[in-house]
Parts: structure tokens; sequence; C-alpha cells
């Protein structure tokens, strides 16, 4: 029962992040008028076809969430790997605000829905780079996941790297739109290998 319940948040979260990953780039061909070196992701929501976008935050969000659920269920057992499953309930909050509050665009003025959409992208961030760090170092402790703890830090690392960039990036002129990109496929990257693995653990 265990294994089956393991399996099902696997692939759960297998699916949601799919999703997100399919719209997103589905997305690129749809609004060719987004440019991405000057447009976020998160400008999708906005205008014609913005409901992909929000339903591709809101499959992220349940992703986060049914990763979190496996995890704390079949994860590692340490306060460190508890912590990194809350910080994905956390981003699943975020994300589903983030789905709820559209942004401004850069020509549009601003508003406050697109002040709460602002903070909560800055809470998503930070609250996934600290959970695939604190889940990563975590999982050298467990057996069953000590295997998959080199992919998971070098990823982490690619994640920080990312972010690093993406800060940068945060001004006119700058091309913000591809370091978002880079930051997204990095953490999809984390979080769709991670995923897997807690599939796979049931196999």
């Amino acid at each position: 029962m265990a294994e089956g319940r393991s399996v099902g948040a696997g692939t759960l979260a297998l699916t949601c992040f799919g999703y997100f990953v399919l719209a997103l780039l589905a997305l690129h061909g749809l609004r060719p008028d987004y440019t991405p070196i000057d447009h976020m992701i998160s400008d999708y929501a906005v205008g014609r076809l913005g409901w992909v976008m929000t339903s591709a935050f809101v499959a992220f969000a349940a992703g986060c969430l049914a990763l979190a659920v496996g995890l704390y269920r079949f994860g590692p057992r340490s306060w460190v790997a508890r912590g990194g499953a809350a910080f994905l309930i956390v981003a699943t909050v975020g994300l589903l605000v983030t789905a709820a509050f559209p942004t401004d665009l850069e020509t549009a003025p601003s508003t406050r829905t697109g002040d709460i959409h602002t903070i909560s992208f800055l809470v998503n961030i930070v609250s996934i780079i600290l959970a695939a760090g604190l889940l990563s170092a975590s999982f050298g402790g467990d057996l069953a996941w000590r295997s998959f703890r080199p992919y998971a830090l070098g990823v982490f690392g690619l994640t920080v790297v990312a972010f690093v960039v993406q800060f940068l990036s945060l001004h006119r002129g700058a091309p913000y739109g591809i370091a978002n990109r880079f930051f997204v496929a990095v953490v999809m990257a984390w979080l769709l290998g991670t995923a897997h693995r807690l599939r796979r653990l049931a196999g």
C-alpha cells in the first residue's frame, strides 16, 4: 500500500510538472508577440490565452504539493528533509497566489494585483531554492536516496547560479526574459528528477 502511494505521489507530481513544461513551451509558439528576451513567463498570463499560463501555475503548485507529500511520507526522515518539504508547501501557496494575481506588463501602470504577483514571485524563488538545497543535502543520509544526491546537488548548484543570473538581469534593457527561462528550466530539472526518483522507489 505504501509503495502504491509513493508511485501515486511521484506520478502526480510528474504529470503536473510535465503539464507546466508543455503549456509553457506551447505558449512560446502561440504568443510570438511576447518575445522571450524581454518578457517573463508570467506575462503569458496577461491577454489572449492567459488562462493557459494560469493553469500552468496551478499545475506547478499541485506538483509541488504532491512532491512535498510524497517526500514527507517516503523521503528521508531527517528534520532537514522535513524542512525542505515544508518549503515546497510554501511554494505551493505562493504559486497559487501567482496564478490568482496576474503580473503587470513592463509597459503597463503598476497595480496592486501586479504588486502581489511580484511578492509571490519572490516567495516562490526563495522557497524553491531552500527546498531544493535542504532536500538535496538530506538525500545523503537515506540509503534509498543516496545515489540520487549527486544529481540533486549538481542541479541545485545550477539553480543558485540561475538565481544570481536572474537577479542581476532584473533591470530595463537586460535579457531578463532569457534569465527567467533559464531559472525555470533548472528548477524543473530538479523537480522532475526528484519526482521521478520518488516514483522509481516503489517500482
